[in-house]
């Protein structure tokens, strides 16, 4: 029984391999040094690729960022992007007029539908300490029905998501953060509505678990027929009853038990589970569509301006150093994630 829990195992590559219905994930770990006034990194930037700054050189990247790290003004359409967070903080702006300071927990969850522009920038607002940037970047597709949907911006404060922390025979515990699906009476906050994983048939699932040493932990069965990933980052495990260490994808059989078995240092892994979507997928870039014709067309769109506004002074912007988490919706609509933890609180 337990060796047909574990489907296959693979060494991570980057990006993450993925499966229907998530077509993309990154793990970004950067130890950006203290920030400067204009909260780029105060460290020199020689040697470095910018605009393609992806080697990691002193632990930290300017992926396309040229004074401050991210990713400035790009296309999306036809899929969604969840960016869930765990340490440092992330400036979005789009060109459907939403814009946010959030991190630390959060999750951003866009569905790009018919289109939009987007940045996501990493202000070091840290001036005298590094800046320690620690996130996933993750792209659930889209289906045929929903590809041209209305683009949605959602924002998701840390204290929205829900935890759970399980402790095992001996004492030790194991923590799960869950951005989408959730164990018992507590939820995850209701995903835009044009998403796949809206639909609870679909059994959407993005958590994180991590272990104490030595915990062992079950993950409960789901339904059959679901891609249920677990990605180990961190730590050395047991995963029903497969011995795994490095960084892996295992896949395992959704409708299965599987028991996780942490060895002498914490572990950490991350899940990602869902109803394969079972389409064609063309993609191209920044594009996610069914087929050629589809794609074409996307950037044929794109050219002619037909994927909002950019209303933002340049194409990577970033908010004051002092501004707390917050976010604008396209409607004028604003929250903070102080405000919101206040509000749950008095209730």
């Amino acid at each position: 029984m337990a060796a047909s829990i574990v489907e296959s195992v693979e060494s991570l590559r980057f990006p993450w391999q993925t499966v229907d219905p998530f077509l993309f994930c990154v793990y970004h770990v950067d130890d950006y040094p203290a920030g400067t006034e204009e909260m780029g990194p105060k460290a020199s930037l020689e040697g470095r690729n910018l605009g393609q700054d992806f080697g990691n050189k002193d632990g930290w990247n300017m992926y396309h960022g040229k004074e401050i790290p991210g990713f400035p003004r790009h296309p999306h359409r036809g899929f969604e992007t969840v960016t869930f967070t765990r340490r440092g903080l992330i400036d979005h702006s789009d060109s459907l007029g939403a814009t946010a300071r959030f991190g630390n927990g959060d999750v951003q969850w866009m569905t790009a539908g018919k289109g939009v522009e987007h940045c996501e920038m990493f202000p070091l607002v840290e001036r005298e300490q590094h800046n320690l940037t620690e996130f996933f970047q993750i792209w659930l597709n889209l289906p045929s029905r929903n590809k041209m949907a209305t683009p949605h911006f959602a924002i998701f404060w840390a204290h929205q998501i829900p935890e759970q922390t399980f402790t095992d025979a001996a004492g030790r515990k194991t923590r799960l953060v869950m951005a989408a699906g959730a164990i018992g009476e507590q939820p995850a906050p209701p995903p835009p509505p044009s998403s796949w994983a809206a639909e609870p048939s679909n059994e959407v699932a993005i958590w994180t678990i991590n272990l104490e040493p030595g915990a062992q932990w079950t993950l409960p069965a789901a339904s059959a027929g679901l891609s249920r990933s677990l990605y180990l980052f961190e730590g050395e495990v047991t995963l029903g009853g497969s011995a795994l260490s490095g960084r892996v994808r295992a896949a395992v059989r959704s409708h299965l038990p599987c028991t996780i078995e942490n060895g002498d240092a914490p572990a950490q892994l991350l899940l990602l589970q869902g109803r394969p979507i079972g389409e064609p997928v063309a993609a191209h870039g920044p594009f996610v569509m069914n087929n050629h014709a589809e794609l074409q067309r996307a950037f044929d769109d794109y050219q002619r301006g037909l994927f909002g506004r950019w209303q933002w002074p340049n194409s990577a912007p970033v908010h004051p150093r002092e501004a707390e988490r917050f976010a604008i919706h396209a409607d004028g609509h604003r929250e903070s994630a102080a405000a919101a933890l206040a509000t749950q609180a008095e209730s």
